[in-house]
């Protein structure tokens, strides 16, 4: 999905969401209560193994399905006491200050079960680690009125790479604040944000001709951890 720098966006996507840990071997960790009506998992981890900065949209590495990543991924959630759940290949857009355009990324959402807090943070710095990543986003989900939500995950069908590409194009807000997004398979958006930035991300989706009624938003806790 506070707004980071634009290096660490491109490490991780979501845009470029979430805070999943569990404390090793599940000691001295926090474990996220109900979330209310929210349909989602304990905790998502949003991470690559990609190193490169990948301008070009047409960029054959743009579509690897990092199916041995993924697999690999779920040991070390698996290995570290927590339980791995689904994962889903997405397609990050990210703008790049520096570079003035567009970044690219292809990476994998993973759902987490029975973390904590700590534990998620744990997990993530292992894969940060061996992936040779800036940064791996995590979103914990949370009770919309818990002392710890800091952030909103947005999904909303209907919306595509290259119009994703376009609108931050012709958005310097959006650019500036929300820095990007990702793209499931299916075209549905994948938008983590703070808080406070919910107005801001719910034009953009109009912008990106989205359908908010349509919409589903969960809030929750996000991290990035290098």
């Amino acid at each position: 999905m506070t707004q980071h720098t634009i290096q660490r966006k491109f490490r991780v996507l979501t845009t470029a969401v979430a805070t999943l840990m569990l404390g090793i071997a599940g000691t001295q960790s926090t474990y996220a209560g109900p979330a209310g009506e929210q349909d989602c998992p304990t905790a998502e981890i949003f991470a690559t193994d990609n190193t490169s900065i990948i301008t070009d949209p047409e960029d054959p590495r743009l579509d690897t399905r990092l199916t041995r990543f993924g697999r690999e991924v779920r040991e070390i959630i698996r290995a570290h006491g927590a339980r791995p759940g689904a994962s889903q290949l997405l397609d990050g857009v990210f703008w790049s200050g520096d570079l003035r355009q567009a970044t690219y990324e292809r990476s994998r959402e993973f759902d987490v079960n029975r973390v904590g807090r700590d534990g998620l943070h744990h997990i993530a710095g292992v894969i940060a680690k061996e992936y040779h990543q800036e940064a791996v986003l995590t979103f914990r989900c949370l009770p919309r009125t818990s002392p710890e939500t800091d952030a909103v995950e947005i999904e909303v069908p209907g919306v595509t790479p290259s119009g994703l590409r376009d609108a931050l194009l012709a958005d310097a807000e959006a650019r500036e604040k929300l820095g990007g997004g990702s793209v499931t398979l299916e075209g549905r958006l994948l938008l983590i944000a703070p808080v406070a930035d919910l107005p801001l991300a719910r034009r953009f989706t109009a912008v990106l001709g989205a359908d908010w009624d349509e919409a589903e938003v969960r809030y929750g806790d996000r991290e990035f951890v290098s």
